[in-house]
């Protein structure tokens, strides 16, 4: 087997067209975060970041802190995205590491529409393989979006793939047979450090946005995408059993917040028909000062998802101090350990249990909250070790 060397001072491209979303979510966090972690690991390497799209306000100001590192060059190309989707897709043209001036390595940390020469070391991110285990969750138009992009195709294309948890790497051995040492498991995450931070959000901006989302005194929180996998409406329907049986207090609320994903109308619709709906608070995305506050302010953080690639949220919010309802599959067992009560998401009964014993119990409520730090302390640990090494 051909030994690897590592590559000193040379030229790594980087898809960042996500990093143009509206709001920043999933992959976009871990896109910033990566860049931030390669810069400051192997700051001997120039780096290019593939964007596309047509010049604005809205552009420049996402992508100006980029502009502050010497080595890091922003290439903004301006092809109509769905040609060039199209161009990618069908004729593998344009070449995107020839676009960026030839680089050594091209780094996709999310699956798209991607053509990349053979003669370039292709790494590519996968976050999970949600859309093959559960694709009854995902809108027709997304599901036809997973089959033309065809990841098991570009997985087999990479030189190398790095996963966010293990989870994701069994996935792949075993559902496209990928070899276990092409596979990476390298979770980054953007620090956590303004979670931790109690001064982080001021009194008054406390106020103002308890006061823009009339936030009540008492609430179990769900924050993320509004979107059938992460099974929101079993959450609902946990609420709904403990009030209407007098479990827990009727001061608690339920608020559920995060932006429209997919298939969203449903979750909606059962919501607005609930018997309790004037004590369920719906958002839509909140900005990442109001989230922090959010966590720090709910009595509980629930996220029953039926599959994640790491569940961000989940360590977000044990780095606020807030004790954390989970599910017991994928890679949220990983993320949680025992700091958290862990549920089968399939079993409403489970949800039920758990949201009575931990709004009841204060002394579990900071058992958990102390065991959450803790375990977040030893994520932050593990990503530190965990350095990137780019090979030839």
């Amino acid at each position: 087997m051909k030994q690897e060397k590592n590559i000193i001072g040379k030229k790594i491209g980087i898809d960042g067209r996500c990093l143009l979303d509206k709001n920043y979510t999933g992959v976009s966090e871990y896109t910033v975060a990566l860049i931030r972690k390669l810069l400051q690991e192997h700051p001997e390497n120039e780096y290019y970041i593939f964007i596309n799209g047509f010049r604005g306000r809205d552009i420049e100001q996402k992508i100006s802190w980029l502009r502050k590192y010497p080595n890091l060059h922003i290439k903004h190309f301006h092809f109509p995205n769905k040609i060039l989707n199209f161009s990618l897709w069908l004729l593998k043209y344009p070449k995107l590491d020839k676009l960026l001036g030839n680089v050594d390595i091209f780094i996709a940390p999310n699956i798209s529409f991607l053509a990349v020469s053979k003669q370039t070391k292709f790494i590519l991110t996968i976050h999970d393989l949600s859309f093959e285990r559960f694709p009854e969750t995902f809108s027709p138009k997304r599901r036809f979006w997973h089959f033309i992009i065809n990841a098991r195709r570009l997985c087999y294309q990479a030189n190398q793939i790095w996963t966010v948890s293990y989870s994701t790497k069994w996935d792949l051995e075993s559902l496209y047979k990928i070899p276990g040492d092409k596979i990476i498991v390298r979770p980054i995450l953007r620090s956590l450090q303004k979670f931790k931070d109690t001064k982080l959000v001021t009194s008054q901006a406390q106020n103002d946005i308890s006061e823009k989302y009339n936030l009540p005194s008492k609430f179990i929180l769900y924050l993320g995408t509004i979107e059938p996998r992460k099974n929101i409406i079993t959450l609902v329907q946990a609420f709904e059993y403990l009030r209407q049986h007098d479990k827990i207090n009727k001061d608690y609320k339920l608020v559920i917040a995060g932006q429209l994903g997919w298939r969203y109308q449903h979750i909606l619709n059962y919501i607005k028909k609930s018997k309790f709906i004037d004590d369920i608070l719906l958002t839509d995305f909140v900005t990442p000062a109001e989230k922090v506050f959010f966590y720090k302010k709910a009595r509980v953080f629930v996220y029953p998802s039926l599959f994640e690639g790491f569940g961000i949220p989940v360590a977000e919010a044990m780095a606020s101090g807030t004790p954390v309802i989970t599910s017991n599959n994928s890679s949220l067992p990983e993320v949680v350990g025992d700091a958290g009560i862990l549920i089968d998401p399939d079993r409403v009964e489970d949800l039920i249990d758990a949201l009575e014993l931990m709004l009841n119990n204060q002394s579990l409520q900071t058992e958990y909250i102390k065991q959450g730090y803790n375990r977040i302390k030893k994520i932050e640990n593990n990503l530190s070790q965990n350095k990137i090494t780019l090979t030839s």
